[in-house]
């Protein structure tokens, strides 16, 4: 699976919580408060699921759930570490 088709992925998911977001430009989705804790963890459940990847506690940090593109590189890190 290549970045392209990983980030496709996260950008799916995210659509799945909130349809009304543009997840292309949204740097700050955590930050700004646009993903809630619920939110944040039916993401971890979700981008587990479809990537077959771990999010631990470590991971769990408001970077790396910021935006599509820092999701994505999540996964791509947590894939090559898999």
């Amino acid at each position: 699976m290549n970045e392209k088709e990983i980030r496709q992925g996260v950008l799916t998911v995210l659509q799945e919580l909130h349809e009304d977001i543009d997840y292309e430009e949204e740097e700050a989705l955590v930050d700004d408060r646009i993903l809630d804790s619920f939110d944040l963890v039916t993401l971890v459940t979700e981008l587990g699921e479809e990537f077959d990847v771990e999010i631990t506690a470590k991971d769990f940090i408001p970077e790396n759930f910021n935006s599509a593109g820092r999701l994505t590189q999540l996964v791509l890190r947590l894939l090559d570490e898999g």
